[in-house]
């Protein structure tokens, strides 16, 4: 037993330090101090009294049971006062139950989000705390505010932990073609946003992709999602070369795309674009995602999808995938040993997947800089615009 886990560490080590000597100094500080995290995988609180409620004179929908189909059902059959007085009661329950009207999460999200601002304002102000609470405290109150501007649509809020959080940029309640960012390591709510570099937060990258649709076809009824809705790994750790996480990320991320069907207007499958280790949830998920439909999965920045091949995740799945010579995953082993890495690399033409050009890109967050061939190339599989695609070996 004792030499199985001397041989894992052994193993961790070696893929973390791949990654690290190819981008040194924040990486290696990240990877010295990264610790396992722990997985989301109940309800939200509130959700025990939710259950209990029989204020309607009929069963609530149990978050931890009930399919989006159930949900929508259930809600269509309220009223708008009956809606919001839950969503007042309940606002984490509400606002993290896939099927509900998304309307209606956002009014419940920002009376959760609310609630966690002025919690962390009281906690920050509490001189009974050691500076380091407080200063963590102050944070998490500005990172909750800026949730609260006008006009913002928060999908899902989670306090729990390192904090999780979804919003929308669109409108779902038209949009003809939906996608959903699923972004890799460190992205929480204090990283859902990154004023100093915007593209390295999940947020910047679904506003980019947003613009480039927007401005390939003017005319289109498009919604992204910046979908921060799993704990992610914590730097270079171990967490990062394992598919603990992933295996817990990828049922919350089929609930999420159940309830886009279950209260979307459009038919068409969302098309999933996955960064880093984002890609190792998109591959546990694959096989639930299509519904029977053709869905596009876009991978960038991957260290594999936990396969050997495009093949293996389902006929329904179309893999698109890219990585810049720049980017340091790159040197990360492509292998799966006694449950470390990821498998094969799906930039590799023995994987199968379509190998989009990423020309101008540089780095592991550049793929939605401006007049890259990965954006462009993003906003035209987003579109739906497949014959505008360029691969890797065409003329640019």
């Amino acid at each position: 037993m004792q030499r199985r886990r001397r041989v894992k560490r052994m193993l961790i080590g070696a893929f973390a330090a791949s990654a690290v000597l190819v981008d040194a100094g924040a990486a290696a500080a990240q990877a010295a101090a990264s610790n396992e995290q722990v997985a989301i995988t109940s309800p939200p609180a509130g959700s025990a009294a939710w259950v209990e409620d029989q204020s309607l004179g009929r069963a609530l929908p149990d978050p931890a049971t009930a399919d989006a189909p159930t949900v929508a059902a259930f809600f269509s059959g309220l009223t708008d006062a009956e809606q919001d007085r839950l969503a007042q009661t309940y606002p984490l329950v509400v606002g993290n139950l896939d099927g509900a009207p998304p309307a209606l999460r956002y009014r419940a999200n920002r009376y959760a989000v609310a609630a966690e601002r002025d919690r962390a304002r009281a906690r920050a102000e509490d001189t009974s705390l050691d500076p380091a609470a407080r200063a963590a405290a102050d944070a998490r109150a500005d990172d909750t505010a800026r949730l609260l501007q006008k006009g913002r649509q928060i999908l899902a809020f989670d306090p729990r932990g390192r904090g999780l959080v979804s919003e929308v940029y669109g409108d779902l309640a038209t949009a003809d073609r939906i996608s959903v960012l699923v972004p890799g390591s460190d992205a929480d709510l204090g990283h859902f946003e990154q004023s100093a570099d915007p593209l390295r937060g999940v947020s910047g990258m679904a506003k980019a992709l947003l613009a480039e649709e927007h401005r390939q076809s003017p005319g289109a009824r498009t919604a992204v999602i910046a979908w921060t809705g799993y704990v992610t790994p914590s730097g270079l750790g171990p967490d990062a070369v394992t598919s603990r996480l992933a295996e817990a990320g990828a049922p919350r991320l089929l609930r999420l795309l159940a309830g886009l069907k279950a209260t979307g207007s459009t038919e068409t499958p969302p098309t999933l674009f996955c960064h880093s280790y984002g890609s190792v949830v998109c591959g546990t998920a694959a096989s639930g995602i299509h519904g029977g439909q053709a869905a596009d999965v876009v991978v960038f920045g991957s260290p594999g999808m936990g396969v050997e091949t495009a093949g293996a995740l389902g006929s329904g799945v179309r893999v698109w995938a890219t990585r810049n010579p720049t980017d340091w995953i790159g040197n990360v082993p492509y292998l799966e040993v006694g449950g470390l890495g990821h498998g094969a690399d799906p930039t590799t033409a023995e994987f199968g997947a379509v190998e989009v050009s990423s020309q101008g890109a540089n780095g592991h967050t550049g793929y939605f800089a401006d007049s890259t061939a990965s954006l462009r190339n993003f906003g035209a599989i987003a579109l739906g615009d497949y014959q505008d695609v360029t691969l890797r070996d065409q003329p640019q």
